[in-house]
């Protein structure tokens, strides 16, 4: 790899971890509060801090505070989360098993709080037992097994994430965005029927999931049914007419139907609304092939 090349990595890798802070710093400060004595200013200024790369600065400022304050809940759980900023897992679980002193028995919170202070340091094992311990102190509460199941999957960890989000789901069946999760995952590891139920699942769970339907349509297409596909993709498109993903999978479906007049008008208005411009070339030198059968089918 060229230096160019390795300053560009480390610059995306700088930006990634920034834009992974500044989330888990959100959710620690977002409108659900524990309903403690919120000191904002004290708050904004550890998150500014934190954000500015001041990761020490900003841990000075609420370990005083926590120090005159020791039932502040949502200034503790934002120290958790920079002490798994700056690598410091015994700080960070030592404030954890202090704030589950000053919960509910049964709030998964501090685990799942001591979860993401391992993923900011890049303890994945040492995360997903915090989340696996939120599910445990918990057992009516999706919380720990959906965020041990989703962050599993974003590893790529599927065997792992499957039981821990049929448990969320067992636990909430609701949630349309784990059922995605689970879709997702069992797709993954070829389970396509298995797939389509939880996709479908999802939808009757929550209408408004969309992207329960796009599974079932990549699910569709996967067992080759393009016909199956093409239904989901205009449901898609009848509640979102301008998402150009649905719209270039529409095409592709009608390509594979045989339907090429109804492909090159959708790849037009694909077009028209921006979509990938490479995918829409690809998707038009498939047209061209299957015109001439003497070509080459390629895929899209």
């Amino acid at each position: 790899m060229s230096c160019p090349d390795r300053r560009l990595l480390l610059v995306a890798r700088r930006r990634r971890r920034a834009k992974l802070l500044r989330t888990l710093l959100w959710v620690v400060l977002a409108p659900l509060s524990l309903g403690c004595h919120l000191d904002a200013p004290v708050l904004d200024r550890a998150t500014l801090l934190a954000e500015r790369g001041r990761t020490t600065d900003a841990i000075d400022l609420l370990e005083a505070h926590v120090r005159e304050h020791p039932s502040a809940l949502d200034e503790r759980r934002l120290l958790i989360r920079l002490y798994g900023v700056a690598g410091n897992g015994a700080a960070a679980a030592a404030h954890a098993e202090r704030l589950a002193e000053l919960l509910p028995a049964e709030s998964p919170i501090p685990w799942l709080e001591l979860g993401a202070a391992c993923e900011l340091s890049h303890r994945y094992d040492d995360a997903l037992a915090a989340y696996d311990r939120a599910a445990s102190v918990a057992p009516r509460d999706p919380a720990g097994p959906k965020r041990g199941g989703m962050r599993a999957a974003r590893w790529g960890e599927l065997d792992l994430a499957e039981p821990r989000l049929h448990e969320a789901l067992r636990r909430d069946p609701r949630d349309g965005e784990a059922w995605h999760a689970l879709g997702l995952v069992r797709a993954e590891l070829g389970q396509l029927d298995a797939a389509r139920q939880a996709y479908a699942a999802g939808i009757a769970a929550d209408p408004d999931a969309l992207e329960n339907r796009l599974g079932l349509a990549t699910v569709a297409l996967r067992l080759n049914d393009p016909a199956a596909a093409l239904a989901q993709y205009d449901l898609l498109l009848a509640a979102r007419p301008k998402f150009t993903a649905a719209l270039l999978g529409k095409s592709w479906s009608q390509i594979l139907m045989g339907d090429y007049g109804a492909a090159e008008a959708t790849l037009a208005q694909a077009e028209r609304l921006g979509a990938d411009h490479g995918s829409i070339e690809r998707q038009r030198e498939e047209l061209r092939a299957r015109a001439q059968p003497s070509v080459g089918a390629r895929s899209p």
